[in-house]
């Protein structure tokens, strides 16, 4: 199994459906690494120690995060299960940017932005984030948020350990279609 794929399958586990490895999340997203990789093992996922080491050191969205004695690790954020990662509460820029597919564009126009089965709407402040981000689905559109508006308008941010902005949710009135990719 190559490195992206036991990457894609790392991040499945960890934000989405530990108990595949037999596995779950403590309050804060953690799980025990040896029990981890004794899980991925057994799945069929042949991972040791050092591999695992080296996907969280080069993983380009920095999604992961060793406790400081690298005996847990969690992903940063973008979560489906019962978790609550602690962040800081921040000021964001006057823009970010959220990228998506054009066949939800109509739809974020008349709802927002909304976080679906995750704990929140992720944007960022680099446009190839967010295109890289949005080409997993589809042609790409880049949502423009006047997250500078919406924080004095009351709504609350949050940025994440590996520089993720995240919010609860974005109303349409804030949201403009920046750049449509094919």
């Amino acid at each position: 199994m190559s490195e992206n794929e036991l990457n894609k399958f790392l991040s499945l586990i960890l934000r989405h459906k530990p108990e595949k490895v037999g596995l779950k999340l403590d309050e804060n997203g953690y799980v025990n690494v040896n029990d981890l990789l004794e899980g991925m093992t057994k799945s069929g996922r042949n991972i040791n120690f050092l591999m695992l080491e080296e996907i969280v050191r080069t993983d380009e969205k920095n999604r992961y995060r060793f406790n400081e004695t690298k005996t847990m690790i969690r992903a940063n954020q973008g979560h489906s299960t019962s978790i609550k990662i602690q962040m800081k509460e921040c000021i964001p820029p006057n823009y970010l940017l959220h990228g998506t597919t054009v066949n939800v564009v109509e739809e974020i126009g008349e709802k927002g932005i909304l976080k679906m089965k995750r704990h929140y709407v992720h944007l960022t402040e680099d446009a190839r984030t967010a295109i890289t981000v949005g080409k997993r689905r589809g042609d790409v559109v880049l949502i423009k948020v006047a997250a500078g508006q919406m924080h004095l308008d009351g709504f609350v941010f949050y940025l994440s350990d590996n520089h993720v902005w995240q919010t609860e949710t974005v109303p349409s009135k804030y949201c403009e279609v920046l750049r449509a990719n094919s």
